[in-house]
């Protein structure tokens, strides 16, 4: 029984494959390289997380075009990531249909590999508003993806934190021993994380209402 699972390299992606693997999946994670600007440092994480998990059929993809299309803060060099808090609206850190291609390469790969899910650590509940990140969309991309394969190919995209808060997620990382300190969340920095964008500022205020001190380092 094989998912495929995207995997950043951050918290909610890692807490969603150990879920997979804790629901009886052989994993067959997927990382993309799309031009962001902590490209390196999640690549790293991620295979820091496959080599704990000791995942040996990896999928690292390459898709550069998001930075000829731009229009986001994670891969436009000329757009600054903001850093004086969320605000309501979709920030300028969501990458057009970011989500919406990620999964169609996901299928793409499920189907070649005989799996009969994707998981995807999206969340909609306690998050930066994007749009492909709400159930409903997820739900349409599942009926355009079985629309789109093979009859006997059947995906099911399961989203196990998308109605979570980040305290949530938090705690149940710690359920199934999920470690943390291999995780990167930053939009900005690869060294040590800024520890203001909006991505930091969702994590430590998660790990904060968990009561639980976040291992990696901060700036600020």
């Amino acid at each position: 029984m094989k998912a495929v699972v995207i995997l950043s390299g951050g918290m909610d992606s890692t807490t969603a494959a150990f879920i997979a693997k804790s629901q009886g999946y052989e994993i067959i994670p997927v990382h993309f390289n799309y031009g962001q600007r902590t490209e390196k440092r999640e690549l790293k994480a991620f295979n820091d997380i496959c080599d704990y998990l000791e995942l040996e059929n990896r999928y690292i993809i390459d898709i550069p075009f998001f930075k000829q299309i731009g229009a986001s803060a994670l891969v436009d060099e000329n757009i600054e990531v903001p850093v004086e808090g969320i605000k309501p609206g979709i920030p300028v850190t969501y990458v057009p249909f970011r989500n919406g291609i990620f999964l169609s390469i996901a299928a793409a790969v499920a189907e070649k590999e005989g799996a009969k899910a994707i998981y995807i650590g999206v969340v909609e509940e306690d998050s930066s508003g994007y749009p492909d990140c709400t159930e409903k969309f997820i739900k349409n991309m599942q009926k355009a993806i079985n629309s789109g394969t093979k009859p006997e190919t059947n995906i099911e995209i399961k989203t196990p934190l998308v109605h979570l808060k980040k305290e949530d997620i938090v705690k149940t990382a710690i359920k199934y021993n999920v470690p943390l300190e291999l995780t990167w969340s930053c939009y900005k920095n690869e060294d040590e994380a800024c520890g203001v964008c909006d991505s930091c500022r969702l994590r430590l205020k998660g790990f904060e209402k968990a009561g639980i001190k976040d291992r990696i380092p901060y700036k600020v």
